[in-house]
């Protein structure tokens, strides 16, 4: 505990001097008040141990856009520009509704293995809203928008995604993300 200034400690006896207690208390003064002993802290408690089979943590998913400041994966600015104004039109779209987590992992797997074999720069991912901050938990919602990070990161084309930003809203918005897909390298 700091102690006070001079001017501090005459500051803090007029705010004394003006308050009246709402019960009648004898009121500190700020010298017991600074030879008053420091409150220890609360002890830690151990957690218990689970029992049975413990999970295994989670991979941490890449974030959707960098912070600014920070290099933006493999995009230069104007694309973040672009893609943020929705300017950019994707050139194929994988829609996720309506499929269990197993079978939305099949789904972008596929998709995106057909956009790599055509070309594709832009893929459009369309996973669904996120469940909202107030929503109760276990969420009912957002189990595919919440795992789509870990499964483009372990994704067996993942050294062929350059980008993963949000969606405009014309194009989805938050229930949707644009993968930004490398050009194939050129052989020599």
């Amino acid at each position: 505990m700091r102690r006070l200034a001079p001017e501090e400690a005459a500051l803090w006896k007029r705010v004394v001097a003006s308050v009246t207690p709402i019960k009648a208390r004898p009121v500190k003064s700020v010298e017991a008040l600074e030879k008053a002993a420091p409150v220890a802290p609360a002890p830690v408690l151990a957690k218990p141990k689970p029992k049975g089979r413990v999970p295994a943590p989670r991979p941490v998913a890449p974030p959707l856009a960098p912070a600014r400041g920070q290099a933006a994966n493999t995009l230069d600015g104007s694309w973040d520009r672009r893609l943020s104004r929705g300017l950019v039109a994707p050139e194929s779209t994988v829609d996720l509704h309506g499929h269990s987590l197993s079978s939305a992992y099949d789904r972008l797997d596929f998709g995106l293995e057909a956009a790599i074999a055509r070309g594709d720069r832009v893929l459009l991912l369309v996973t669904g809203k996120a469940p909202r901050p107030e929503s109760e938990r276990p969420h009912a919602r957002g189990a595919i928008r919440a795992a789509v990070g870990d499964w483009l990161g372990a994704s067996r084309f993942s050294d062929r995604i350059a980008a993963v930003r949000s969606a405009h809203s014309r194009h989805g918005g938050a229930g949707a993300l644009y993968i930004v897909l490398r050009r194939p390298r050129e052989k020599s």
